[in-house]
């Protein structure tokens, strides 16, 4: 089938690697469904595609409003996931009750190529934001044995909530902590990786359908690591202090009761108690044709805004320097 008549829908578009599904999957002609409950939020994703291409649609994330917006399409990415649970999105509804209602519209309607995006580890770790992702992976294959199950390690890029929030969070506090010591381990993935392997899976061999792929970048990191990284790239310096797991969830339980996106939560301490990086004998990156790319050549660029000495932000914060 020519890729210029084929339509694709995507769940979670405009988020972080939603935005990049969607350039990649833009690139081939296919016209692309934008799900959302505010199409007026996803209007900045219209220029990655010819005028009409991408069209942003009205979904309330009912079964009628999800099993609407698939009618129709040849291809279904689900990128839809948080971080934390908050009001009426709990881990349950986003991660597992979600992507099995989009699971069963695609079998309903006859998608050819269906793409879920897990999480690495969540087959080992015994958070609450791990049981739900792998519960939800269990319900997806249930009802549509050929998706393409995608689990990414941390995910990195210049709009992260990773690499940016540590480099943001340096500017005011006097200490960084070392959770659990420097045992927590993960393997940050490029988002363009991430991105390129739901493109070769869209695209690529039918051999891709009904499995599960761990993606996770080269290098495998402590926060040790982490920090050293975000040090030399805004050379900046901050002491860090070993904080025991026991001592993290304490102060965890306090930071998530604060109003806005909490800095760390009783469950992300969990998680931490699990290393989160590719595991022998896993489906990765490599088996989809893709070399992981490195953090030297990328993180350094989008961190240059929080370098010491960067006019507009060591002047609203020189105590802290």
């Amino acid at each position: 089938m020519n890729k210029q008549t084929q339509t694709a829908c995507i769940f979670g578009g405009t988020g972080f690697l939603g935005r990049y599904i969607v350039q990649k999957l833009a690139r081939e002609g296919v016209r692309i469904k934008i799900a959302t409950r505010t199409p007026q939020s996803a209007y900045f994703l219209r220029p990655y595609g010819d005028v009409g291409q991408i069209v942003p649609v009205m979904c309330d994330y009912s079964q009628a409003s999800i099993e609407n917006m698939i009618e129709g399409c040849d291809m279904v990415v689900n990128c839809v996931g948080i971080l934390y649970e908050k009001g009426k999105n709990s881990f349950k509804k986003i991660h597992t009750d979600l992507p099995s209602t989009i699971a069963k519209a695609c079998r309903k309607h006859n998608v050819a190529r269906f793409t879920h995006i897990s999480a690495l580890g969540v087959n080992s770790a015994g958070s609450k934001y791990a049981k739900s992702k792998l519960k939800g992976e269990e319900k997806v294959l249930s009802h549509f044995e050929k998706a393409t199950i995608l689990r990414p390690s941390v995910v990195f890029g210049a709009e992260d909530e990773f690499f940016n929030r540590f480099a943001a969070m340096m500017r005011f506090l006097p200490f960084l902590p070392l959770i659990g010591g420097d045992k927590p381990v993960m393997q940050p993935v490029y988002v363009n990786d991430v991105a390129q392997a739901v493109h070769n899976v869209v695209f690529g061999d039918e051999v891709h359908q009904g499995r599960v792929y761990s993606l996770a970048g080269p290098e495998k990191m402590g926060f040790a690591r982490i920090y050293g990284i975000i040090f030399e790239a805004t050379n900046r310096w901050r002491p860090l202090v070993r904080l025991p797991f026991w001592l993290a969830k304490i102060q965890a339980f306090f930071l998530q009761l604060l109003p806005g996106a909490p800095l760390l939560t009783v469950d992300q301490v969990r998680s931490l108690q699990t290393p989160n990086i590719l595991q022998e004998g896993q489906l990765s990156l490599t088996d989809l044709g893709i070399t992981p790319t490195g953090h030297a050549l990328i993180v350094p660029q989008y961190l240059k805004i929080f370098a010491k000495g960067q006019r507009g932000i060591d002047s609203a914060h020189s105590a802290n320097a």
